[in-house]
């Protein structure tokens, strides 16, 4: 099953659940949730870079990939930052994100292996929707989802 169609399952079974997704009560809007993924896939990557599991290459695709979305979403999210704190705070708050989310990463994701993160930078990059750029940063940055699929083991 691909990565994509395993994120809808689980988003269905939630719903039919009556349990919201990972993303309900989310503070974060859509470009940050979107910014730290590919921050997580970026640090990760450099992570797993030595062992059988590198995914750098499978990274690089996933950025290609989405570049335009990735790119749209940075200058929106920049945009709103500068709004609500200044060109200078912006800037600042856009630096605590990246510093957060390699130090939250640089020892690995809580629950998805070198293999599994191969797997889904993989998957990702055979997309360009960016829909499904927002869907995964819901299953993969928030808690382990309590729904089984393959994405959800520890």
């Amino acid at each position: 099953m691909t990565f994509r169609k395993t994120l809808a399952a689980l988003a269905a079974a939630a719903t039919l659940a009556g349990t919201p997704t990972i993303a309900s009560g989310n503070e974060f809007t859509q470009d940050e949730r979107i910014r730290r993924l590919d921050i997580m896939l970026m640090v990760t990557s450099l992570r797993c870079r030595m062992g059988s599991d590198d995914f750098q290459d499978n990274y690089r695709s996933f950025t290609a990939a989405h570049l335009p979305a990735l790119n749209a979403s940075a200058r929106r999210l920049e945009k709103t930052f500068v709004a609500k704190h200044g060109a200078k705070g912006a800037k600042r708050a856009l630096d605590r994100i990246s510093v957060g989310m390699a130090n939250e990463y640089g020892q690995g994701h809580p629950w998805l292996s070198c293999a599994e993160l191969k797997e889904v930078a993989r998957d990702l990059s055979k997309s360009a929707d960016s829909l499904v750029l927002t869907q995964a940063a819901d299953q993969l940055l928030g808690p382990r989802p309590l729904v089984g699929s393959r994405w959800a083991r520890r």
